[in-house]
């Protein structure tokens, strides 16, 4: 059977949120043309044929959620949206010098029931964040998915 192929008559939907942050953790991601780029996440999330749920963060990270068909690899289609926004960002010079985000992503996957509760959790992001930092955050997501994590990479990432 040839990589990525799927059987007639199999269908599912895996959903999955991906969490990434701006290199170095630098609040870069504006207000004046963050949204442009949440848009244009859920343009590429589209142009790969998958189902983009929602796009949003705040300053220094970003929370995407996906319905993901199971032809294509969670790495991959985190590693398209990373590179194209990226590329999208420092082409409109929304900032001076080179934009970048981080080496490395967290993903968690949901059933369907969960669906709305993950929207609304994301659609919150800056109000969740006046009570709560990204890394508080990130730390939550890990104990709570069962994660193990090695503390010496996780503090680089964190930090």
């Amino acid at each position: 059977m040839a990589s990525g192929y799927v059987m007639a008559g199999t269908f599912s939907q895996i959903y999955i949120q991906y969490i990434f942050a701006v290199k170095g953790r630098q609040s870069l991601l504006q207000k004046p043309w963050r949204t442009e780029v949440f848009k244009y996440m859920v343009g590429i999330i589209k142009g790969k044929n998958q189902k983009p749920i929602i796009a949003n963060g705040v300053a220094d990270h970003v929370h995407v959620f996906v319905g993901l068909r199971p032809s294509m690899r969670i790495s991959d289609l985190v590693r398209d949206i990373k590179n194209s926004s990226s590329k999208f960002i420092n082409q409109q010079n929304f900032i001076k010098g080179k934009f970048e985000w981080q080496e490395g992503y967290g993903a968690f996957s949901y059933g369907h029931s969960q669906i709305d509760n993950v929207y609304r959790y994301i659609e919150q992001q800056e109000i969740h964040h006046k009570k709560k930092t990204f890394k508080e955050e990130y730390l939550d997501f890990l104990q709570k998915f069962e994660v193990d994590y090695d503390e010496k990479f996780l503090i680089e990432w964190l930090e």
